[in-house]
């Protein structure tokens, strides 16, 4: 039986930190729903497939990685679905920086090559 685990330092590097990214974007979702003192379906979708996700990915599944893109690019389709392609990229500096840092990070040769062959 092999171990479970929340990060897998054996994987490229794009990927560990792509799940600490994926990870920090669930803890920064529960405080933001914490904060509003609401629990919109989508926050609550959103923190949970980032778990999920991340998770996934550390344990080396297939389906975590689709879901890891699609908590990736999450953010940008919720701005856009409730204000607009024009407010895609009216967040701040920081947090953009991060969001565009994990598509980047799990669009990377390197981590689509190594889920491609080793991801079960």
């Amino acid at each position: 039986m092999e171990p479970r685990r929340w990060t897998n330092p054996s994987q490229p590097q794009t990927l560990s930190i792509a799940v600490f990214l994926l990870y920090a974007n669930a803890v920064f979702g529960v405080l933001a729903m914490a904060r509003f003192g609401a629990f919109p379906i989508v926050y609550v979708a959103v923190v949970a497939g980032s778990v999920a996700a991340g998770w996934g990915v550390a344990n080396e599944r297939k389906w975590a990685y689709p879901l890891a893109i699609a908590m990736a690019f999450a953010p940008f389709l919720i701005r856009a679905y409730y204000f607009g392609t024009a407010a895609l990229f009216s967040t701040d500096i920081i947090n953009l920086m991060f969001e565009v840092a994990l598509v980047a990070l799990l669009l990377h040769p390197q981590s689509r090559d190594y889920q491609r062959i080793w991801f079960k």
